[in-house]
């Protein structure tokens, strides 16, 4: 009787693994997909560094949430208020902008300190010499 209660819990196993893993697995694999197709396309693409920088940015922008307040609705934006939802997304696509401007303002300087020769110490030793530094 165990045999058969094994057999049964297998095959349930198997018809939900067919029926909700499968479909995600599918997605995961078609978003994989695109992702590649996306890659390979961004390599002759003069432009793909700056809406790789765009999409980034935008990640790190926060959402317009909307606001119902009686039978209005507003929208909200990094703690303003817009009465229209244009105005909300004009802001934000401004906001969007200036985070990746600094980005590409900060690119030099970053760039440059991976020229700079490192030292053999590790991150710690090197942490201490600057605390020793500061203390006298």
């Amino acid at each position: 009787m165990a045999n058969v209660l094994w057999a049964c819990a297998f095959v349930l196993a198997c018809i939900g693994f067919y029926r909700f893993g499968l479909p995600w697995l599918k997605r995961f694999d078609a978003a994989n997909a695109a992702r590649i197709a996306q890659q390979a396309r961004d390599k002759s693409d003069a432009n793909a560094h700056v809406r790789h920088a765009l999409e980034v940015a935008e990640e790190q922008v926060e959402e317009i949430q909307e606001i119902k307040v009686g039978s209005l609705t507003h929208y909200l934006f990094e703690a303003e208020v817009f009465a229209t939802r244009d105005e909300a997304e004009e802001m934000r696509a401004r906001r969007i902008g200036v985070v990746a401007r600094r980005f590409y303002d900060e690119l030099p300087a970053a760039l440059m300190s991976r020229s700079e020769p490192r030292s053999n110490l590790t991150a710690r030793e090197r942490a201490s010499q600057r605390w020793k530094r500061t203390i006298h």
